[in-house]
């Protein structure tokens, strides 16, 4: 017991002199997590030109010490205004990924801050074991403002979607009488609804799969932007079917924008077969895409909708799943719920964040501003025909896809890495999109400087990259999807 005891004080030593921004040096035996990974390699103390650490030594810290389920672009946000960021060394970037559409309103909208700030001098946390006096207000606003009866906090994304699956599964029993767990949830290839056990449940990614399984039951896949492949789903298993849960834009996919018609038809089918239709706007809502909600694209109104990532405006997690009373009080009391869903400072976030939208007419601009970005972008597709495949998306949700022959052995993270240099952030996905979804907050101005990037980019750096990577093997090969056997991300023939 002494010997730990000595243990512990050495770690809180540590710890403490971390907090104070110390010098950090190799500790002792006694304490072998902490001892091993600092005495490994000593971090140095040099600053950066404001005083607080470097870039690269809190990239450092974070390799070591923290868990690697991400492949961040080697770049450290210190500050950051409205689309744009501030590393510790002072140099400045436009921020093209907005942490997945969570900070629409912009990065420290002030009047979002204020909010946070005054509510948090009052009170934080209730829990839903007592009334508060924020959680009513948020309710009741974001009900009326998407004309729903109800909504269920939670915090995350992935809660929401959990939520909206539960939800389904119990009105699916009690309302459509599917027989006892034989209720079925369709969903799309290609989909990205988080990362818990459920949500990868229902995923075409082998890189989120493979290793995790068994996989959650109860789930059937279907093409996205097929209504002929849902319709013959609804055909075979409709009696079983609770909720066929889509993205109205399939965002992680690489911004994949379903044919014109498409949410009109799946709205009928789900009304015909008495299926619930759940639209997941986690990263296509509040005003994303140009428009409040993506689906009010086709002007129609899904069953259930779920809701996050701008909710809490990229100052704390905040989530929301929305549907009329018929389908919310299918949960009663105890058998759903978050300590920390529906607590007042993030229902005071959430009102500040939701009338931001509306005052300063976010849906409008992310429409204009869009319709300008693509035209340009388009504009460098033209100039580099062999390269650019496509150019996609609504409002601020967009993507540029690029040819794997044009790229040769280059990946588009090295396209985003020379981006970085050139000061714009931005994210790839799926080998060949690089995805730009930059705040709503931004300005003309900057949209042309990440155009003007991209272009000098693609003109001075690609054809040196490609040079110096000839003949190696760095593009990895496709690979089947593990669900179905098929190459859903495949490249064209003549590009393999």
């Amino acid at each position: 017991m002494a010997a730990w005891r000595a243990s512990r004080a050495v770690q809180t030593d540590v710890i403490a002199r971390l907090i104070r921004g110390s010098i950090l040096q190799p500790c002792q035996k006694s304490s072998r997590v902490i001892s091993t990974a600092i005495s490994t390699e000593a971090i140095s103390h040099e600053k950066s030109a404001n005083g607080s650490h470097t870039s690269e030594e809190l990239i450092q810290w974070e390799d070591t010490f923290s868990a690697h389920n991400y492949h961040p672009v080697p770049v450290v946000f210190s500050k950051a205004k409205d689309a744009e960021v501030w590393d510790p060394e002072g140099r400045k970037y436009l921020d093209f990924l907005a942490a997945y559409s969570a900070v629409n309103q912009g990065h420290g909208n002030q009047r979002i801050i204020d909010a946070l700030v005054d509510q948090a001098q009052r009170i934080t946390l209730s829990s839903r074991a007592f009334h508060n006096d924020k959680f009513p207000m948020f309710a009741r606003l974001l009900t009326s403002m998407f004309g729903y009866d109800m909504m269920l906090p939670m915090n995350t994304g992935a809660e929401g979607v959990e939520t909206a699956l539960k939800l389904a599964r119990k009105w699916g029993y009690e309302k459509k009488g599917i027989p006892k767990d034989q209720a079925l949830i369709v969903s799309c290839c290609g989909c990205f609804h988080g990362r818990t056990m459920a949500a990868i449940s229902m995923s075409c990614d082998n890189e989120a799969t493979r290793g995790f399984g068994p996989a959650v039951g109860g789930h059937v896949k279907v093409d996205f932007g097929d209504a002929d492949a849902l319709a013959a789903v609804l055909e075979e298993h409709g009696e079983k079917v609770a909720a066929f849960l889509f993205e109205p834009i399939q965002g992680e996919a690489g911004v994949i924008v379903p044919p014109d018609g498409y949410l009109t038809a799946v709205r009928k089918l789900c009304t015909n077969h008495n299926v619930l239709m759940i639209a997941d706007e986690i990263q296509t809502g509040i005003a994303r895409t140009g428009r409040l909600l993506a689906c009010d694209w086709e002007d129609i109104r899904p069953d259930v909708v779920i809701l996050g990532k701008a909710l809490g405006a990229g100052v704390l997690p905040v989530s929301a799943v929305l549907a009329d009373k018929e389908i919310m009080l299918c949960i009663r009391p105890g058998e759903h719920g978050s300590t920390f869903g529906g607590n007042p400072l993030a229902s005071a976030v959430g009102i500040a964040a939701l009338e931001v939208v509306t005052e300063d007419k976010l849906s409008e601009r992310a429409e204009k501003l869009g319709e300008k970005f693509r035209a340009q972008l388009q504009s460098v597709q033209k100039t580099y025909p062999d390269l650019v495949k496509e150019v996609r998306g609504r409002g601020l949700l967009n993507a540029v896809e690029l040819f794997p022959s044009g790229l040769g052995n280059v990946s588009t993270y090295d396209v985003c890495l020379r981006l970085k240099e050139r000061g714009i952030l931005a994210k790839p996905t799926h080998d060949t999109i690089i995805r730009l979804s930059p705040p709503l907050t931004i300005s003309q101005q900057q949209l042309e400087e990440a155009v003007k990037a991209l272009n000098d980019v693609f003109e001075f750096d690609l054809p040196n990259m490609k040079h110096d990577t000839e003949g190696s093997t760095i593009r990895k090969t496709p690979q089947a999807c593990d669900r179905c056997g098929r190459y859903k991300y495949k490249m064209p023939e003549t590009d393999l």
